[in-house]
């Protein structure tokens, strides 16, 4: 069974930057569509970035042009440069598959994730 361990989150300021890392187990990546997703405080989980196996990606509007998304299917891991960070990202993150157009859908076996915590 495929699963994720991420890292790489942590307190930062406003303007930022962070990279989160998520490595998987169980299962290897390459066939696999792949997003990260995150869970602010009392709202559903997003998604916020996504790749497919051949290296397209797609970002939610909010984090365009400041995230970027990437990963190495020889190392078995994602990735997340995450710079320009707002206070409006704070939140958990998560990675998982990619099912579908991004969308966190009804997937269910979220790791444990990483607190990404900005200040203003």
């Amino acid at each position: 069974q495929l699963q994720f361990v991420e890292s790489g989150g942590g307190l930062v300021q406003s303007g930022g930057s962070l990279r989160l890392s998520c490595t998987a187990s169980g299962s290897t990546l390459e066939y696999y569509a792949l997003g990260w997703f995150r869970q602010a405080p009392g709202k559903e989980h997003e998604g916020v970035s996504c790749v497919t196996n051949d290296g397209s990606t797609y970002y939610k509007d909010s984090v365009q042009g400041r995230f970027t998304i990437s990963r190495d299917n020889a190392k078995n891991t994602l990735y997340l440069q995450m710079n320009s960070l707002k206070p409006e990202d704070t939140a958990v993150y998560y990675c998982a598959p990619d099912w579908g157009a991004c969308s966190p859908g009804k997937y269910d076996s979220w790791g444990q994730g990483t607190q990404v915590t900005v200040s203003s």
